[in-house]
């Protein structure tokens, strides 16, 4: 590179840090995007579930269950239905037994009845979320080194973007359709700068969330190597203080649990807001405690912890809040952008924007990936052979720009037709979309680029056009009529985006269809573009 000014060696430098782990990068996206309706999407592979409707009297009614299927219990967790999930899911823990993270049992229980639910057994969107920063298959720690480096890649590819395109705001408002490569460079462009805060922000908070694994130096110095009491105590803020109380043994003699009702009114009115969450310490005793959660924080600054309410749960009086923790302007800070990140505190419409911008930065990656291709090609042409760096790259494209969403819609069909009672059945659901994925990758081998990338969108839009047709004819209480009729927007909503992917990918089907294929002899190799817009791969 010598010789090359500065913008020109940035140019380099995003390309290569683009498209070296650009198809890592475009799965990691893909998955974080869908990760967004994580609750909405693992709820819609639950058809069981979709009867289930709350009203005022769910949490007078879920406590009822509770006191039928475990009145001894040393502590219930309730977590009442919200717009994410119309069900409840309880959990107990016996007396004496030790609070561990999936331990005491679980259960999910009917809104509208109170009758216990069976569901059918799936990872749903959960096998996304941890794809999304801990792939699969490989020891967990490797996988997050993995996603890390690539994470600060894809920083290196954001920033070294933005100092390539000196015009990067003209740019923004200029789109040249039918243009070949410039087409693509102006999309390109057009998906990076319409959400480049985004991008930005996604990125950064992303490393900041492997911080401790990749620089644990500070922390081990702070912590005098023992980083994992640094751990605990990051875990134990917002941690229930009544259901730590379920390793202790009553001491106190029977007394009915007071009414539920006006607990959460009374929190209602303080919070101007919804109860999400009822846990009860040593229900039946004396010394029953209750805490009421609620629907959301206020503040980033303490990752959009929800405030509590706690009440005797024999007499309803409502106890004194404990003291909250001092969060420090670091950790605060450092609270923010791994809240942004996670998006656990948004409601609906900023879910909705962020998975917007997840869309459009999936996009900007998988345009960058077929610019290289499209800007290689009229040489490739020209000399008659296409080298093998190029025929992988092509392959590598199809299998993973239009194979993921491909395995995506194939994980979904398991999710219907496998038996309910199979054992390992989540197990197996996550099989059929690797083995997808895998046969998207084997399938362009024996195709042309062209007819690969058109069979494959014509397959996918088949896949999912096919999901809410299912439905429609086995699924009584899920089909989109149904649930649009009811105003279920939760299972309504999932659908109607099955329909949309559909819709783009034979649309882009029929585009490529269309377009006639160029002879070599006819190809003009395009002259070289200035440093400027060159490399564009992000």
């Amino acid at each position: 590179m010598n010789g090359l000014g500065f913008r020109q060696t940035n140019s380099w430098l995003h390309t290569w840090s683009g498209l070296l782990l650009g198809w890592l990068l475009y799965a990691i996206f893909f998955t974080g995007t869908v990760s967004f309706f994580r609750d909405e999407v693992s709820f819609w592979m639950k058809p069981e579930l979709h009867a289930s409707k709350p009203d005022a009297e769910t949490p007078a009614r879920v406590i009822k269950t509770m006191q039928q299927l475990a009145p001894d219990a040393a502590s219930w967790s309730i977590t009442l239905p919200t717009e994410r999930n119309q069900s409840v899911q309880a959990q107990w823990y016996e007396q004496g037994e030790r609070m561990t993270k999936g331990g005491g049992k679980r259960v999910v229980i009917d809104a509208t009845s109170g009758q216990t639910l069976q569901a059918r057994e799936t990872r749903g969107a959960n096998f996304l979320y941890r794809f999304h920063f801990e792939l699969y298959g490989m020891p967990r720690v490797w996988a997050r080194w993995i996603v890390g480096i690539a994470t600060m890649f894809m920083l290196i590819a954001i920033i070294s973007g933005v100092i390539v395109h000196k015009k990067i705001l003209r740019d923004f408002f200029t789109f040249r359709p039918k243009k070949g490569q410039r087409s693509w460079m102006d999309a390109h462009n057009v998906l990076a700068v319409i959400s480049l805060p985004f991008h930005f922000m996604i990125t950064y908070s992303g490393l900041l969330l492997f911080m401790f694994m990749m620089m644990p130096w500070g922390l081990q110095t702070a912590y005098d190597g023992d980083t994992a009491r640094f751990f605990a105590e990051n875990r134990s803020r917002g941690v229930s203080a009544v259901a730590s109380l379920a390793t202790q043994a009553p001491t106190a003699s029977a007394a009915p649990l007071t009414p539920i009702a006006p607990l959460i009114a009374q929190a209602q009115q303080q919070w101007s807001g919804a109860v999400v969450g009822i846990t009860v310490s040593q229900p039946g005793t004396t010394q029953s405690v209750i805490e009421l959660r609620q629907h959301g924080g206020d503040s980033l600054i303490d990752r959009g912890q929800s405030k509590r309410l706690r009440f005797d749960g024999a007499t309803g009086m409502q106890l004194p809040d404990a003291a909250p923790a001092d969060t420090d302007t670091v950790r605060a800070i450092y609270n923010v952008f791994t809240s942004l990140h996670l998006l656990r505190f948004a409601d609906i419409s900023l879910r909705w924007l962020s998975f917007i911008a997840g869309v459009l930065g999936t996009g900007m990656i998988a345009t960058g990936l077929v610019l290289w291709v499209v800007k290689r090609r009229p040489m490739r042409a020209k000399a008659g052979t296409t080298p093998f760096g190029d025929r992988l790259v092509r392959v590598l494209n199809i299998g993973t720009l239009i194979g993921l969403p491909l395995a995506l819609g194939i994980y979904f069909w398991a999710n219907r037709l496998l038996p309910e009672a199979l054992p390992n059945r989540s197990l197996w659901e996550i099989r059929f979309f690797f083995l997808a994925w895998l046969l998207c990758f084997l399938h362009p081998l024996f195709r042309s680029d062209k007819r690969a990338w058109i069979e494959q969108l014509l397959f996918t839009a088949l896949v999912y056009v096919g999901l809410p047709i299912f439905s429609f004819f086995y699924l009584s209480q899920s089909h989109l009529l149904a649930t649009l009729s009811d105003g279920r927007w939760l299972v309504a909503g999932v659908d109607l985006i099955l329909l949309a992917v559909a819709a783009v990918s034979a649309w882009s089907a029929y585009l490529l269809i269309r377009r006639p294929v160029v002879s070599p002899k006819r190809v003009v190799v395009a002259r070289k573009a200035p440093a400027s817009c060159e490399g564009a791969v992000t």
